[in-house]
């Protein structure tokens, strides 16, 4: 199935990351992978615009809305980790975006809307995932 189930959408989302941690021991690569799932949710969303309806458009939505959650109140509750004050800024900022374009997508349904949250999920776990992959490079040598 492209989009998730339309049976308690908060349990997918919880199961999702506990999969994904099951595999993924670093951080970053479990973040980046959560953002690519959610990316692809939305993408075989647009695939699919003539076959939906708003039930299913919302869960998928939610599924993004509380992986953006994550990093939201990550940065919110932890001032004093290793992150940056303007990259904590920069993911609340970008959080608060997200989540005012998933209520304009609701509020007003077309599938080019999705673009940006795609492009954003897709962006950042690339970011997340070329980093681990410097990091590894560089302590290898």
């Amino acid at each position: 199935m492209p989009y998730p189930p339309q049976n308690n959408p908060y349990a997918q989302a919880a199961s999702a990351y506990g999969d994904a941690q099951k595999t993924d021991t670093d951080q970053r690569q479990l973040e980046g992978r959560i953002l690519i799932k959610a990316a692809k949710m939305m993408a075989d969303l647009q695939n699919d615009w003539d076959n939906i309806n708003s039930e299913v458009l919302e869960t998928t939505l939610r599924y993004n809305r509380q992986v953006w959650m994550v990093f939201y109140d990550t940065a919110l509750e932890n001032p004093e980790n290793n992150r940056p004050n303007d990259l904590r800024s920069n993911i609340i900022n970008l959080a608060n975006f997200i989540f005012k374009r998933e209520v304009d997508i609701m509020a007003s349904p077309e599938k080019h809307k999705l673009d940006v949250l795609i492009n954003i999920n897709r962006e950042i776990a690339a970011g997340l995932m070329t980093k681990q992959k410097a990091s590894e490079d560089a302590s290898q040598e």
